[in-house]
């Protein structure tokens, strides 16, 4: 079958091809879904540029996909043959089939497409589970870092239908525009910006970054470190936090450390968006014979939103 690899070119430089890749061998609870759309994260534009020795040997990107399944579980569990689906498989996705856990994947309605559907998995199950480690938020003030990717576009109006106060950072005021939109309160382009205290600091932007989102916050406030956009090391000097807001804490967050299944949180997010409550920024859709092109978009920052491709 047809599929993206990973590897630089020398013809083009190109960080993906497409070329040919064995059929996908399911276990027994896993089905075979024929993908009709997927979407590029950040995070696999940092495994590609990582090399081989960060990844496992055969590793091919792809962990969010929509498709209709066309092989079902051999165990029994999971949709049957013809079923349509959104998933996220844990790599292999960038391809015409690919085995899914049936744990990880939830069916589709026929009122959200196959491009919507490949926007949700990562940044959507990462913002409902980053949410829940910050407790309940009705009221509260939270500042929210990198709110212009594809996590803080979902945090973002998720946080504002809880009752939320959201002060959005984006790194321009135009990339970040659609988030008052969706519900923030106040949109600024540098953490030195914000007008504290807050009650809740989502960070994922890294560097200096947390160390000045960190003493925005209130007394007894929390903030969930989440990600490093930035790429750059943080430097936290303790005497500093110390004293600091009183009581403050900070607590890193990992998507996958509460649940390594993801069906649910995926029928949670078909609802929201089935429902008019959820709405994916896509900022592209391009056929997947051009993943490259918006690999090296995504890396200049010149799309806003999910990038989806196609495949044909």
């Amino acid at each position: 079958m047809k599929a993206i690899l990973p590897g630089a070119t020398a013809d083009t430089g190109q960080s993906v091809v497409l070329g040919e890749a064995a059929e996908p061998e399911p276990a027994t609870d896993e089905v075979v879904v024929a993908v009709e759309a997927y979407s590029v994260n950040r995070g696999e534009t940092f495994q590609l540029d990582g090399g081989l020795d960060r990844r496992w040997a055969g590793w091919r990107p792809g962990k969010d996909v929509a498709g209709t399944v066309v092989r079902s579980a051999a165990d029994g569990s999971g949709p049957a043959t013809g079923t349509r689906v959104v998933a996220h498989p844990p790599a292999y996705g960038w391809a015409e089939r690919v085995a899914v856990p049936t744990t990880s994947l939830a069916e589709l309605p026929d009122s959200v497409d196959a491009v919507t559907a490949a926007a949700l998995p990562l940044a959507g199950i990462t913002a409902l589970r980053l949410l829940r480690a910050a407790g309940p938020l009705a009221g509260r003030r939270v500042l929210l870092t990198g709110a212009s990717g594809g996590v803080g576009h979902y945090v973002t109006e998720l946080a504002a239908a809880c009752g939320a106060a959201v002060t959005a950072v984006s790194a321009t005021a135009d990339r970040g525009a659609q988030l008052l939109q969706l519900g923030a309160t106040e949109l600024i382009t540098s953490v030195g910006d914000a007008a504290g205290p807050y009650d809740v600091v989502l960070e994922s932007v890294g560097g200096a970054g947390l160390p000045a989102a960190l003493a925005q916050l209130a007394p007894g406030g929390l903030l969930v470190w989440f990600g490093q956009a930035s790429r750059e090391p943080v430097t936290l000097d303790f005497f500093d936090f110390f004293r600091g807001p009183n009581q403050a804490r900070i607590a890193h967050f990992d998507y996958t450390t509460s649940d390594a299944t993801f069906g649910g949180d995926l029928s949670a997010l078909v609802r929201l968006v089935a429902a008019g409550r959820l709405h994916p920024e896509i900022g592209t859709v391009r056929d997947w014979a051009r993943t490259a092109d918006v690999i090296t978009d995504l890396r200049a920052r010149t799309i806003r939103g999910k990038a989806v491709l196609t495949v044909a």
